[in-house]
């Protein structure tokens, strides 16, 4: 199993070994509780459904209950599946804890980025705007969009003003601090998306930074 669901805590910061301070991301990853086991048998494939945090009953949906009751599980908030490893057994009921990312030097963190509302080109897409003098009354606009005889249309793509930030976002290779297994927490160099409070997904770096010699 090569990841876990979370809740971003906030920053901080932390001294390493050598003295030197460094900032850090607090996420609380887990602990999780195994929902549903598929089978490569059954399903095709080999994958845990896991769930998250503590929910209210009103709060899910009559399917969602039953799914759960039928696992034997308490209302959890959030639920994500997991691929397992060549040989690795999981059951529903078990409690699965950040000690699934033991050995990671890196990780990559999922989770919804802080939404913005409808913003225009100079915030949403840094453009520099217009002249700020001599009533040019083109300031923060966007502009001329309007082409030619031919093609005589605007362009698929074309960066206008709208609605910005939350939208699921992926932040690859933040270093691994430290992970506190009595605290579910684990340490993460650098940002992480999402507001305080908001649930992510911790996962092992697919890729790894590259090291210069």
């Amino acid at each position: 199993m090569n990841g876990i669901i979370g809740r971003k805590i906030g920053m901080t910061q932390v001294f390493d070994s050598e003295g030197r301070q460094v900032p850090v991301t607090v996420i609380e990853a887990g602990p999780c509780v195994v929902v549903q086991r598929k089978t490569r048998e059954k399903d095709g494939y080999d994958s845990v459904q896991i769930g998250f945090g503590d929910q209210k009953e009103q709060r899910l949906a009559r399917p969602e209950l039953g799914h759960l009751k039928k696992a034997g599980v308490a209302p959890v908030r959030r639920l994500r599946e997991f691929r397992l490893d060549e040989g690795e057994e999981m059951n529903p009921g078990d409690v699965v804890g950040v000690d699934v990312l033991e050995g990671a030097t890196h990780v990559d963190v999922i989770g919804v980025c802080k939404g913005k509302g409808f913003q225009g080109v100079v915030k949403r897409y840094d453009m520099s705007g217009g002249r700020a003098t001599h009533g040019s009354g083109m300031h923060r606009r966007t502009g001329s969009i309007g082409m030619k005889v031919s093609p005589a249309r605007v362009f698929k793509g074309k960066k206008m003003p709208g609605h910005t930030g939350n939208v699921r976002t992926t932040t690859q290779n933040l270093k691994v601090v430290d992970i506190r297994k009595d605290d579910h927490v684990v340490l993460v160099m650098g940002a992480v998306p999402g507001p305080n409070g908001g649930m992510v997904i911790v996962r092992k770096a697919i890729k790894k930074p590259f090291e210069k010699s």
